[in-house]
């Protein structure tokens, strides 16, 4: 399966589930070329974007993962080739 770049968008309601995302993150570190975390303090929430380069099982088995966390939102969009 051909590989392709993406944009995966990561927001943590519950704080406590955050070791819960590293560890996930760090499962799948061979797709991830970066990651940004912004804590919003005022709001109590931390938003993480990462850059992605993997097959589109693979960042669905990334997203699919980090969507079954309480506490976590995820969306995803990948390049078309």
């Amino acid at each position: 399966m051909e590989k392709r770049i993406g944009v995966v968008g990561i927001v943590v309601e519950d704080l406590e589930a955050a070791p819960r995302v590293n560890s996930v993150l760090h499962e799948f570190a061979e797709i991830i070329v970066g990651r940004m975390g912004i804590p919003y303090k005022e709001k109590q929430i931390s938003v993480i974007s990462l850059i992605v380069d993997g097959t589109s099982d693979e960042v669905s088995a990334l997203t699919g993962k980090l969507g079954k966390i309480s506490g976590i939102s995820v969306k995803s969009a990948l390049t078309k080739k």
